[in-house]
């Protein structure tokens, strides 16, 4: 085993002594960014270039400061993103929505899908949508200066348009000709503040974490947007919190106009997010 290996191993133990949920992939992810190899790569590196710096990344990660603010990166899917302090870090999780979405797409009679990612944050999912459906025309919706910053970054060079705005009056000018809307919106309750992750609490912004009592206000507030831009027949998806399942899709009701709501489970096979199809006239 050579030095850098070793400082892995005491790293790991200190990052779960701390509590961080996956402590052996984020002390090989830091030990991998501080030497600038890959985490296969980590016996590679010689005993005298063991970077010191790597005790102050395991130092902020053992704080709780999230992996992806240390190392300024996130990985979404066939993404990486740049991510920091002001936008919300991307979670496996969503993966899994954005994933049903893309196959809805492709599924659909249209050569030149339009589609609508509200809340967008980093661009995560407007991202991941255009890469995957290449035909595909792609707005993104962010409201915070901050995120919108990052959203614009990881956007260069793509076929993403990114727009600032309020996802509740968003780009009237697409008014009933969206394929399909996505978002993955604020939906924890603020009464469950205590109880969310130091990494979520303490570094995403809580514009993008929290949003009423039930958590479920922006939810309402995108079901309307949502009715507004699409065309008839056209797709809703939204995530939401595991405990939130069946509330969601009882928000997208036949009197407001929509059929075919659902909830879907996530990869460990909680409800994680709903879909629902505006109904034609």
């Amino acid at each position: 085993m050579n030095l850098l290996l070793a400082e892995v191993a005491q790293a790991t133990q200190r990052l779960a002594d701390a509590g961080v949920p996956s402590p052996r992939f984020d002390a090989e992810e830091l030990a991998a960014f501080v030497h600038g190899v890959k985490r296969g790569e980590l016996h590679n590196v010689k005993d005298a270039d063991f970077d010191a710096r790597y005790w102050e990344a395991v130092a902020r990660r053992e704080a709780r400061e999230p992996l992806q603010h240390i190392t300024g990166r996130a990985f979404f899917r066939y993404l990486e993103l740049q991510v920091g302090p002001g936008v919300f870090v991307p979670r496996p999780e969503t993966e899994s929505v954005v994933g049903w979405a893309i196959d809805a797409v492709r599924a659909m009679d249209v050569v030149e899908p339009l589609i609508v990612d509200l809340c967008t944050g980093s661009g995560a999912i407007a991202l991941a949508m255009a890469q995957e459906v290449p035909r595909s025309r792609v707005h993104a919706v962010e409201l915070s200066d901050d995120a919108l910053n990052w959203a614009r970054k990881n956007a260069e060079g793509s076929r993403v348009t990114i727009h600032q705005g309020n996802a509740l009056t968003a780009l009237p000018e697409l008014d009933g000709q969206v394929d399909l809307v996505i978002s993955n919106p604020p939906y924890i309750p603020l009464t469950e503040w205590e109880y969310v992750a130091p990494e979520a609490r303490d570094h995403d912004p809580e514009m993008a974490l929290f949003s009423g009592e039930d958590g479920l206000d922006t939810i309402r507030g995108i079901e309307r947007t949502a009715h507004r831009l699409l065309r008839p027949g056209g797709l809703v998806v939204i995530e939401h919190a595991d405990t939130q399942g069946g509330q969601v899709p009882w928000i997208f009701n036949e009197e407001s106009g929509w059929a075919d709501a659902a909830d879907h489970p996530d990869l460990n096979k909680r409800p994680r997010f709903a879909t629902a199809r505006k109904a034609m006239p």
